[in-house]
């Protein structure tokens, strides 16, 4: 099934800000496409008000996004994002709860996500219950040449 290239849009418009170049965490468009290909990935995506935008051009302005992967009765938050404007007001926790519905509605009973370390992330993810079950040592690579702990999370619905 070929994606929707307003969901593509309104992605890559929340990701050419959100991510910082230096940790190289953003992915391209042809990286997201090539992942919404795939029956298993799935997006969500809010708009400014906190709605889910639906597949359209005049679907609103984006806040935030999500995308994961399901296999079986597990599910991998592979990236989350909220536009550097929108931070702070609830859009990360909105973006997670919704997650945990439609992952409900798959049938999963565990989620997944990995975070370099030191990541502001951590505590969205801490708070909505997920908890640090692995590390992998100098796992990220920054654009200076130093390195970054990966930390794997999980948490049961």
């Amino acid at each position: 099934m070929t994606p929707s290239p307003y969901i593509i849009d309104h992605i890559m418009t929340v990701m050419d800000t959100a991510f910082d170049p230096e940790y190289g965490e953003a992915w391209n468009r042809r990286q997201v496409s090539d992942a919404l290909v795939m029956p298993s990935t799935h997006a969500l995506v809010l708009d400014t008000r906190g709605a889910l935008i639906e597949d359209g051009p005049d679907s609103g302005r984006p806040s935030g996004f999500v995308l994961t992967r399901h296999a079986a009765d597990e599910e991998e938050l592979l990236l989350i994002a909220v536009s550097p404007e929108h931070r702070g007001q609830g859009f990360g926790r909105e973006l997670v709860e919704r997650l945990f519905l439609r992952a409900r509605e798959r049938g999963v009973a565990r989620i997944f996500l990995e975070m370099r370390q030191g990541n502001p992330a951590e505590q969205l993810y801490r708070s909505a219950g997920f908890e640090p079950i692995g590390r992998r040592p100098k796992y990220y690579r920054l654009a200076t040449g130093g390195t970054l702990d990966a930390i794997t999370f999980g948490r049961t619905l």
